[in-house]
């Protein structure tokens, strides 16, 4: 395995990781999903260029803007919750209670 598949590889499991294990807050959540996002990103943008494929070029933006979608989804989920609740900690939050 080459050193840059590894980086991204790591890269995407420590992602995983924080999103696994760390759930305090819902803005570190979401900035672990971010960065899972972006490593699929670049490995699919590299991907892409190995294949020098021009019909498959078109894949890596479209993750982006899904990326994007899901980051302003995330935020505005964010901010209606520290406005409804007062924080963003996820201990705080009961989907029962809408």
């Amino acid at each position: 395995m080459s050193p840059m598949y590894f980086s991204l590889n790591s890269a995407f499991m420590l992602g995983l990781m924080g999103l696994a294990l760390n759930r305090y807050h819902l803005l570190s959540a979401l900035l672990c999903l971010e960065s899972m996002l972006l490593t699929l990103f670049i490995t699919i943008a590299i991907w892409t260029l190995t294949l020098n494929s021009i019909s498959s070029s078109i894949i890596p933006m479209i993750l982006l803007t899904f990326s994007a979608c899901e980051a302003s989804a995330g935020l505005a989920i964010l901010v209606a919750t520290s406005r409804s609740h007062g924080s963003d900690n996820l201990q705080n939050l009961n989907l029962l209670q809408c």
